[in-house]
């Protein structure tokens, strides 16, 4: 708790314990009425303080004006049992109302507190410092703000990586769980980018940064967590625009039931029961204070959105939140977001030598060129050995468009495409698997292919599971060649496999699912890795970037950031919102249900300020309860 938090506890404890001391205490008349406002101010004296303020600037129809009008109406009520009646009037109505309001509000502030500690865990990803050389052979603490570009930094153990940079000295393990949600760490070496944000565990960094610290990371997802908040959806701009019409809606209605039944039955029968029909005004009004959806609707997207972030999901508002919870098509690009986008060798297949000897050659060929198939190649070739061996290599030759030639311990080998081997005279035959194919020849004999493809990501056929079970369609869109790209489909069960696609035709193809939903809330997610993708992102429904740890251009374009490249985390992502949308229409339709029935109960004298008190600060305490669910995401990791 917050120190404010403490405060209006205390003031709760200690007017519902005067209140329960003074109702045993043996008081009556002006006395009693006397010390009764003391537990009654010290628990409502800031609600009214809100309700008079508010009529001051002519703004006065919300639930502090509610409360102040019903529980002044009680105690005037009250007085007048005790001043005309000559009884002891029934000061706790209006002390109790109060009280509850106010234990409504903690557990409202309690709520809000929780759910901004979960973004704020998230916040602190923001560096207070960077280490720079001090030009004596030391380092001085320097604010990240003034680091220009191209700097060296140091980063020792245990503080947090200030700027976006790339590592020149030292090895280290990073915790990244405050971006992406995961424990694992990552291990990262000389070479190797960086970004902002990340807990450096053991060894010592000198990193050479390239970008400001504004432009950085952790700098991109602040500013846009901050923003979030601006961004209402569709139930919260509902709720508040019902409560600008509804206040003073019900605020009319009391005065009516107050005063019509009065001068009806008056005229009927000339009886004066203006005090019964005030009372039940004054029911009425308690029990129709929004407070439950007013504070709810709002708490559950804001702990919707605190729960994503520590499951490495930044929703950027909750206008999106709510439109990716009702996500019926997921549309996925292909490489870097279902597949790896990294060259692996997934078959070798010697006509007469051996596996290892086959790779052994076309490694040795290759050695030298840059191209990412060589590299796949080289290692691959390393589970079996190093290349720096004894084989003597010479004559490396490229040949555009075919491969490359080199003499390897005096043999003549040719790695490369079919083009090549039918220059050489290799009788080469064609692979059954998908992929890029690389044939080898010693001295013009054919001697077998390697199979290079783009693999799969581990967890891409679970995640299209799991996106099936929630009752999801799965399509994807590549600009790949045919047979791989269905390849890579019936691999993982997707529903549609569009290829061989430019970036215009992907959004072509968003627009034609679009079209084709059969209601028009149900919402098109793609899914994309953000750089190339940005049209696409920006077209559908839902643009969420995968993997988007550095990539300013996926911050930027998209609606949902997930920060690291597992599947899985489209299908955490969407739990999170369905849960949370679920649990908003829950208290909506609880909420208002409740209220009909007891203001109906109220207006026609079946139920007094007890049960008012229980149709509203009940209502909303359960409703903040509920709505603190939305913090939880452990069901969807």
């Amino acid at each position: 708790m917050n120190k404010k938090q403490k405060v209006n506890l205390t003031r709760i404890l200690t007017s519902a314990g005067l209140m329960i001391l003074f109702y045993f205490l043996p008081i009556h008349g002006l006395i009693r009425f006397l010390l009764y406002q003391i537990p009654y101010w010290i628990v409502g004296y800031d609600v009214l303080e809100k309700a008079w303020k508010n009529i001051r600037k002519k703004k006065p129809f919300d639930e502090h004006f509610l409360m102040a009008v019903a529980t002044l109406g009680a105690l005037g009520l009250a007085v007048y049992e005790t001043l005309v009646l000559k009884q002891d009037g029934d000061y706790v109505e209006a002390i109790a109302v109060m009280l509850f309001y106010q234990v409504g509000e903690w557990f409202q502030s309690y709520a809000v507190g929780k759910s901004r500690r979960n973004i704020t865990e998230l916040m602190d990803i923001r560096p207070d410092y960077a280490n720079i050389d001090d030009g004596r052979g030391g380092l001085r603490k320097a604010d990240p703000d003034d680091v220009e570009v191209g700097s060296l930094i140091t980063v020792r153990p245990g503080e947090k990586i200030p700027i976006d940079g790339t590592v020149e000295d030292g090895t280290a393990m990073l915790d990244t769980s405050a971006l992406t949600g995961e424990s694992v760490p990552r291990s990262v070496h000389a070479g190797d980018s960086v970004i902002s944000g990340c807990i450096n565990t053991n060894g010592l960094l000198k990193i050479r940064t390239t970008k400001e610290f504004g432009e950085s990371t952790a700098s991109k997802i602040l500013e846009m967590i901050e923003d979030a908040s601006s961004r209402k959806s569709r139930s919260e701009a509902f709720i508040t625009k019902f409560a600008r019409v509804y206040t003073p809606i019900v605020v009319y209605a009391a005065i009516a039931l107050a005063l019509i039944p009065t001068f009806g039955i008056f005229l009927v029968t000339g009886r004066f029961t203006f005090i019964t029909w005030l009372y039940r005004a004054l029911i009425f009004l308690v029990i129709s204070c929004p407070c439950a959806l007013v504070i709810s609707i709002p708490l559950s997207f804001f702990a919707g959105i605190g729960g994503a972030s520590r499951a490495g999901v930044l929703i950027k508002g909750s206008n999106f939140l709510e439109s990716l919870a009702e996500t019926k098509t997921v549309v996925f690009d292909k490489t870097g977001t279902l597949t790896k986008g990294v060259f692996e060798v997934t078959a070798v297949h010697p006509e007469k030598l051996d596996e290892k000897e086959l790779l052994h050659l076309a490694a040795h060929v290759e050695h030298f060129s840059t191209h990412p198939i060589a590299n796949s190649l080289r290692l691959a070739y390393q589970k079996y050995g190093s290349e720096d061996d004894d084989c003597e290599v010479s004559d490396v030759r490229e040949i555009a468009g075919k491969g490359v030639s080199a003499k390897v311990n005096g043999k003549t080998i040719y790695v490369g495409n079919s083009k090549l081997m039918d220059e050489v005279g290799a009788k080469w035959h064609d692979c059954h698997q998908t992929g890029t194919i690389i044939h080898v020849a010693i001295d013009g004999v054919y001697a077998g292919h390697i199979v290079i493809s783009d693999v799969v990501k581990p967890h891409s056929a679970e995640a299209i599971g799991r996106l099936r079970s929630m009752h999801t369609k799965t399509v994807m869109l590549t600009g790949d060649r045919k047979a791989v790209g269905e390849n890579v489909g019936r691999e993982l069960g997707l529903d549609e496999v569009h290829t061989e696609l430019l970036p215009q035709d992907k959004v072509t193809n968003i627009e034609r699912l679009m079209q084709e939903r059969k209601d028009p809330r149900d919402a098109v997610a793609f899914v994309g890795d953000g750089i190339n993708d940005a049209p696409v992102l920006s077209r559908a429904d839902v643009g969420i970037a995968m993997g988007a740890m550095g990539s300013d251009a996926a911050i930027e374009a998209a609606d949902i950031v997930l920060m690291d490249d597992d599947p899985k985390k489209v299908c955490t992502a969407i739990g999170i919102a369905r849960k949370c949308l679920r649990i908003v229409r829950q208290n909506i339709v609880f909420a208002i249900g409740v209220k009909i029935l007891c203001m109906i109960l109220g207006a026609t004298g079946l139920a007094g300020m007890w049960i008012a008190v229980v149709g509203d600060v009940g209502v909303m305490i359960c409703c903040v309860l509920n709505a603190i669910r939305c913090l939880s995401v452990k069901e969807f990791l």
